[in-house]
């Protein structure tokens, strides 16, 4: 076994267990993780390939010296016949070898000396039919290189010739996007979208015969891994003549053939080791939501005592990654709303004496003309979701405010917008963990006054109610004494402000975000309404149990955070120690 292959294989655990979590914020979004250590496995075989040291070199095989000699001799050909155009000469490979020194049978070339690039051509929307040929775009392109067939667009099979007859693509073409956010990205023309002709912001590269397919995408990737700076503009954009004259490291044809293969093989058992992490993360998912949620399941204390063993019987292997500690976390906030996180104390004053508190406190509010009449609203037994426990009480939450409603657009909207004055909330400062200011507005003192009935007090929760941060929620407590927010906003003041971490934990939990997404309206845009908001049904323990079990969150949420600071901490050092292996290889 060569040196490459022991590097590989004895790596195997490190290549498997190495995972980048990617953000979890916002909703919608993709796998959360990467398999980093996989990802870092396939760019070191392809690294290995282009620099010779991924398959011994054969001292018989023609030298790519004489092989450049055939290109050269192929090219000439194919530009007398008027195939491709005489452009001036390509420079030789001079400096190439500050890149990193080839075995002797191979050479530095540039670019433009194994192939020709031709643009594609800027077809017109109004040119666009419903069928005909196909014309390949830049979205065309996945990002493996393959291409799919998904927003199409095709022209008139008959204005190809000999008006677009040069953008005719065949199998196994090689396409590079030259402009904007996909720069870089290669395609291969493949026989299912053909007939085919090809878009602009891309270029065709026709290699030379004596260049194997797949060892030419390598080296195009080396290129753009390591030759090419972006532009700070919007959009970057490569150079043709600049490109071409990029350094190529050129194999002899043989050793192509043998890099390409082993590549394959190798790529393969990447396939395999991928398909293995992924089955083994979503097996430990599996288990963690399983264990957790026969907790929040229980439907009496000895069922709850013996979920209660088998989960911390297990507590090592079940968390050991992002993920099984958000879920715990998700568990912690559903056994609070359901009483299964402290003992019920027997000497609490009932909710039901709270609930009659709050609703005199309401009526009384009414009477002074400091509130508006608003319609109580009553829960059925069919309404209750779960058994609540002795002292407990399901309440609307229309009946535990007095002012519950959304904010609204400044006259003016962004135009009125200052670098100081009254902070105007919007939907991407409302975080569950608390008020983010880094992109906060500002509005004049006047205009707030003139919004007077979206003011933001302290205690007062402010939920999203619209869009991917549906469901998101604060308590605001801030150094600014008040602010104003945006129509995406709703402002929950409940009449007893000691209920405002109480309820504000009710929110973030699963049972709360079950209904903000199950009943939200609209289709389009996700949203709340007011209307169906104020009917929620929320779980109201004594109000001295709900400081205990506030309590009780707030310090089981911080050990959660630092056993996630930990594994990220662990999963940094793997990602390290990965690239590091990567290094010392090459």
């Amino acid at each position: 076994m060569s040196a490459v292959e022991n590097i590989i294989t004895e790596n195997l655990p490190l290549w498997s267990s190495s995972v980048q979590l990617k953000s979890t914020q916002g909703r919608g979004s993709s796998s959360k993780r990467d398999l980093y250590g996989v990802k870092k496995l396939r760019e070191l075989i392809l690294d290995l390939a282009v620099r010779g040291l991924l398959v011994p070199q054969d001292p018989n095989d023609e030298p790519a010296s004489a092989l450049l000699e055939k290109i050269t001799a192929e090219k000439e050909k194919l530009i007398i016949e008027g195939k491709i155009k005489n452009k001036k000469s390509i420079p030789t490979a001079a400096n190439a070898e500050k890149l990193f020194i080839l075995p002797k049978s191979w050479s530095w070339v540039n670019l433009g000396s194994i192939c020709s690039a031709n643009t594609g051509f800027a077809f017109k929307s109004s040119q666009y039919l419903e069928n005909g040929t196909f014309v390949l775009r830049v979205t065309n392109i996945n990002p493996e290189g393959t291409i799919n067939l998904l927003d199409n667009k095709y022209i008139d099979p008959n204005s190809i010739i000999p008006t677009y007859e040069k953008y005719i693509l065949k199998e196994n073409d090689v396409l590079l996007v030259m402009v904007g956010g996909s720069l870089g990205k290669i395609g291969i023309v493949s026989k299912h979208c053909l007939p085919a002709v090809l878009n602009q912001n891309m270029w065709r590269l026709d290699k030379s015969s004596f260049i194997e397919l797949k060892y030419f995408v390598f080296g195009l990737k080396l290129i753009n891994r390591s030759q090419i700076e972006i532009t700070k503009s919007t959009h970057g954009h490569l150079s043709q003549g600049d490109y071409l004259n990029k350094f190529f490291p050129l194999p002899p044809l043989a050793e192509q053939h043998r890099i390409v293969a082993k590549v394959d093989e190798l790529m393969a058992l990447c396939d395999t080791l991928e398909q293995k992490q992924e089955n083994s993360i979503e097996a430990h998912e599996t288990l963690v939501e399983t264990l957790l949620s026969a907790l929040t399941n229980a439907l009496d204390a000895a069922a709850f005592q013996s979920a209660w063993e088998r989960v911390s019987k297990h507590f090592d292997t079940l968390l050991t990654t992002e993920h099984s500690v958000d879920k715990l976390k998700e568990t912690i906030l559903q056994l609070a709303v359901m009483g299964k996180l402290v003992p019920q104390d027997p000497n609490d004053e009932p909710a039901s004496v709270l609930l009659k508190d709050i609703a005199a406190k309401k009526e009384q509010m009414i009477k002074n003309g400091d509130i508006n009449k608003q319609k109580t609203s009553t829960i059925g037994a069919k309404d209750i979701p779960f058994t609540e426990p002795a002292g407990w009480q399901f309440s609307r939450l229309i009946n535990l405010t007095k002012k519950l409603g959304s904010g609204s657009t400044p006259r003016g909207g962004k135009s009125v917008y200052t670098n100081q004055g009254i902070p105007f909330l919007r939907s991407q400062n409302i975080w569950n963990d608390g008020l983010h200011l880094d992109d906060i507005a500002f509005i004049p003192p006047e205009i707030h006054e003139s919004m007077s009935n979206t003011h933001v007090y302290t205690d007062d929760i402010l939920l999203n109610i619209t869009g991917a941060s549906l469901g998101r929620s604060v308590i605001f407590k801030s150094k600014y004494k008040s602010a104003n927010v945006s129509q995406h906003v709703t402002i929950i003041r409940l009449i007893d402000l000691k209920m405002s971490p109480f309820i504000h934990l009710v929110i973030r939990s699963p049972y709360v975000q079950s209904l903000v997404w199950k009943r939200q309206v609209g289709m389009a845009i996700e949203g709340l309404s007011k209307k169906v908001l104020e009917q929620f049904e929320f779980p109201i323990p004594p109000l001295a149990e709900q400081h205990r079990i506030v309590a009780k969150v707030d310090e089981l949420m911080a050990l959660c955070d630092d056993l996630k600071q930990s594994l990220n901490e662990a999963q940094s050092t793997q990602m390290q120690l990965t690239d590091a292996v990567v290094e010392s290889a090459i």
